[in-house]
């Protein structure tokens, strides 16, 4: 019922910026948190920042870095990655959580996009 774009994956070298993007849409009510995680080759996914209706939340590892935003009117979430270093090097998935409409009322989901490759050379 909730439908995620991510885009603004790429390569980048070491000390580089990227933005990512993702919106969302669909039979969206409201939403709850909207965030980005992501898996390195042979890991498990992580959080990597996520920003809920009050406050952000950021990994150890990208604070100082990385700055999360969101746009509400457009459900819109954004992930601003600076000082890109190679253990940066992932596939990045766009979250939603929060509630959406459905044939029976309104229910709760968890939407997760396809996911967006980084790549920070060294």
């Amino acid at each position: 019922q909730v439908q995620l774009v991510e885009s603004g994956g790429g390569l980048v070298q070491a000390g580089g910026s990227l933005r990512l993007s993702c919106a969302a849409s669909g039979s969206i009510f409201s939403t709850n948190t909207m965030g980005w995680y992501r898996q390195a080759p042979g890991k498990q996914r992580d959080l990597v920042a996520a920003i809920p209706s009050g406050g952000k939340t950021y990994a150890d590892s990208v604070k100082g870095r990385f700055t999360i935003s969101r746009d509400y009117i457009k459900n819109t979430v954004y992930l601003q990655m600076n000082s890109l270093k190679p253990e940066d090097t992932a596939v990045y998935y766009c979250n939603w959580r929060g509630k959406a409409v459905t044939t029976t009322g309104v229910a709760d989901f968890d939407s997760w996009g396809r996911g967006t490759q980084v790549t920070v050379s060294s």
